[in-house]
């Protein structure tokens, strides 16, 4: 074939575009693969929050000394973790998202700092706290998401600013609180603001120059949706235009929801983005207001070229002004990484009554040369999916103290709920078990290759729950519920847990007395640390759950553990900071019950142990 000028030409940037996309992925996946690193937000693309070093073992972590601190300067809740590059450590803060390279090889000397120009009324709009979940590297730069929606790329060097995109409108309510993910030559960033009525989205930006690559919506038009004529092949019952029969009116008090036989299922249906909103809200139809923010973690499978994320709760809190199943909300997707496409999407929790957030994260790993991909959700389920396709493998409560569901039918995926437990406008449902908080939030559990078993930070929380009538106003705050908070039948707030990811079920459990709130770390000596509210930086024996180690640092602890090596010695290290939806009561000095969501009423305790509004700073040890 001949090739002309414009061929060429064609052929010529579309190798370049692959070069460079090559190119950004081989150094970030090098950087995954050094454990003297911590380059990604959850250590790999897998989300595994698992490193191989050793040196800090069974043995000897028990002499783990502090070896240095570093204050933020920033009040509230500091979630995430820093990330290591080489010799410099990069932290960010909580608002207004301050961002310090530290020099590993001098004493921790500021190499260079970044402080965003943020309008301070930002703040208004973070429902859980003024957090951040951290930062993002990859070809040379360091990427920040601004809680006011501005996406920055920093020279990871010398902190310069290289480009920005605004990703939300943040006077629609929106705003954002993930870290961003690298991804190939995108950067994958995500939306807050389901409370606001924001009809939420995940988009991709190109790396080099910070032009948007494309965005799937998650509520609306499968166009709009990315969704296509092959999506959920394998499954296509996920796509089923309803999947309960009403029981005594289904969206009024007294009604519940009976789930359908898969035979009587109708499926597949397109648009259901749209058609699974049955009823507007507002002056708007449902979808238009539909949530589902995308605000967790982000995990990728190189191989597959396949992204996994969740979902979160539908628009509004009230859940009788949305009859059907609102699709897309609570959804894990898996879509291609070049062109947004979903290859498969399942509804954890179908008509949302509690705000069970499906964003957590979906940690990828493999039995027996099967592909899978395992997320401990919200609603207190533990689910375990063949991610190649979406099939379900798992679906067990991960305590047994969860009451709106009894089970989960593996043939269809649908939870059949308890109607003792449905909650309906101006009906006051009680002893809702677990509450909105869910038995596990946006803390990330770990997974460790050599034991094969994760590792998570729960929630034994319930609560009752009240919807109530709630008029939309763009910009403003749309819950549409009261609830309190109170802790779960075992007397306490708090857990931690082995889970085995094939047969689902729990291998060993602590329980704490607040909610874990610190993302967990698994370490190649069969070590597994978390941190606490009430302070603690704990230290476990893998294998037995037994607590081997714990140290008390300033302020409660909402990040996430990592671990890197420096010199030819090993450091272990967490923000502190407390906050999040737990502390953000605390923080603001609220004291009435059904404040900051419930947190007011059920962690009032937290004054005991924490000084408010809570100091950040980042906490390392070492032999």
């Amino acid at each position: 074939m001949k090739l002309t000028k414009l061929n060429m030409a064609l052929a010529t940037s579309l190798l370049g575009a692959l070069s460079f996309s090559a190119m950004a992925n081989d150094e970030l996946t090098g950087l995954m693969k050094d454990d003297n690193q911590w380059a990604h937000p959850r250590k790999d693309f897998a989300n595994t929050g698992y490193s191989a070093m050793s040196q800090i073992n069974k043995g000897n972590v028990n002499k783990l000394k502090l070896a240095w601190t570093f204050a933020t300067g920033v009040n509230r809740g500091h979630e995430g973790a820093p990330l290591v590059i080489g010799n410099i450590m990069y932290i960010h803060t909580a608002f207004p998202n301050n961002v310090y390279a530290l020099d590993l090889d001098d004493d921790q000397k500021i190499v260079w700092s970044y402080f965003p120009k943020q309008d301070p009324s930002v703040q208004a709009l973070l429902c859980c706290d003024n957090v951040n979940r951290g930062l993002g590297y990859g070809n040379g730069k360091i990427f920040l998401q601004q809680n006011d929606g501005l996406l920055v790329a920093l020279d990871a060097k010398t902190g310069k600013k290289i480009w920005e995109s605004m990703v939300v409108d943040t006077k629609i309510g929106a705003s954002t609180t993930n870290a961003p993910h690298i991804i190939k030559d995108k950067v994958i960033t995500g939306c807050s603001g389901g409370e606001y009525g924001v009809r939420c989205y995940i988009s991709a930006y190109n790396i080099e120059n910070g032009t948007l690559a494309w965005r799937a919506y998650s509520t609306g038009s499968d166009k709009d949706a990315l969704i296509g004529d092959d999506f959920n092949k394998e499954n296509p019952h996920y796509s089923a235009l309803s999947v309960y029969q009403d029981v005594n009116g289904g969206n009024k008090e007294g009604g519940s929801f009976k789930p359908l036989p898969k035979e009587k299922l109708k499926f597949p249906v397109k648009d259901l983005g749209i058609k699974t909103w049955h009823k507007p809200q507002a002056a708007k139809n449902g979808w238009e207001q539909g949530g589902g923010p995308t605000w967790g973690w982000y995990s990728y499978d190189p191989s597959l070229n396949l992204m996994y994320y969740g979902t979160g709760n539908p628009g509004t809190w009230n859940p009788d002004v949305r009859p059907g199943d609102n699709k897309w909300s609570m959804t894990i997707f898996a879509r291609d990484v070049d062109t947004g496409m979903a290859k498969w999407g399942y509804q954890m929790t179908p008509h949302d009554e509690w705000d069970y957030d499906g964003m957590n994260e979906i940690i990828l790993w493999e039995h027996k040369g099967q592909k899978l991909a395992s997320h401990f959700d919200r609603n207190g389920f533990g689910y375990t999916f063949d991610r190649t396709n979406g099939s379900l493998v798992v679906a067990n409560k991960m305590h047994p103290f969860v009451n709106w569901a009894s089970s989960i039918d593996l043939k269809t995926g649908i939870p059949v709920k308890d109607p003792k437990f449905s909650t309906h406008q101006d009906y006051n449902a009680k002893g809702i078990c677990p509450s909105a908080l869910g038995v596990k939030d946006q803390q990330p559990a770990a997974f460790s290759p050599k034991t094969g078993k994760f590792y998570v930070p729960l929630n034994h929380v319930c609560m009752t729950y009240e919807p109530i009538e709630s008029k939309y106003i763009a910009g403003q705050p749309w819950v549409g519920a009261t609830l309190t908070m109170f802790a779960g039948p075992d007397g306490v707030m708090g857990g931690f847990m082995a889970w085995d990811g094939i047969n689902g079920k729990s291998i060993w459990y602590n329980k704490e007395k607040f909610s874990a709130w610190g993302g967990a770390l698994a370490t190649g000596s069969n070590l597994v640390f978390y941190g606490t509210l009430d302070r603690w930086f704990k230290a476990l024996d893998a294998d037995t759950g037994k607590e081997l180690w714990k140290f008390r640092v300033g302020s409660g602890i909402v990040g996430n553990a990592i671990t890197y090596g420096h010199k030819g010695n090993q450091y272990v290290g967490v923000l502190s900071g407390i906050g999040g939806w737990a502390g953000v009561a605390m923080n603001l000095g609220l004291t009435n019950e059904t404040d900051g969501l419930g947190a007011a009423g059920g962690y009032k305790e937290l004054t005991k142990w924490n000084a408010a509004p809570g100091g950040g700073a980042m906490n390392v040890f070492s032999l």
